[in-house]
């Protein structure tokens, strides 16, 4: 089973970029379907994007199209998420979790998951 490690953590102007990673331990990093996931206060947590073990397959939330690119690579075992265009609504503590299986939006199907990284977007 992997262990996950998010960082990137940042405080951003609106409209500004940041780039999360997740390093993944373990051999067996390509059979894991990776998410990025978010959390707000007072808000349940959601997948914003979502990248197959193959890394053919992808999916992002409606509110990242455009804006947030998710990619992986296997020869590092990282999985990157790059966010621009941040808007207040961003601010969230986002969480690199891993599944065995296909893309699922649901926080409970993924088995693994990082500790967590804040991304603060100022108006």
């Amino acid at each position: 089973q992997v262990q996950l490690v998010e960082s990137g953590e940042g405080l951003v102007q609106a409209g500004g970029s940041l780039r999360l990673s997740c390093a993944a331990s373990g051999r067996t990093f390509s059979r894991y379907t990776m998410g990025w996931f978010r959390q707000a206060p007072g808000k349940d947590r959601e997948l914003v994007a979502a990248i197959s073990g193959g890394g053919s397959r992808t999916y992002y939330a409606d509110s990242a199209k455009g804006r947030l690119t998710i990619s992986r690579d296997s020869a590092k075992n990282t999985v990157l998420l790059h966010m621009s265009n941040l808007k207040p609504d961003d601010v969230a503590v986002y969480y690199c979790a891993a599944r065995v299986g296909l893309i699922s939006a649901r926080p409970q199907e993924y088995d693994v998951w990082g500790q967590g990284t804040q991304v603060t977007v100022s108006s």
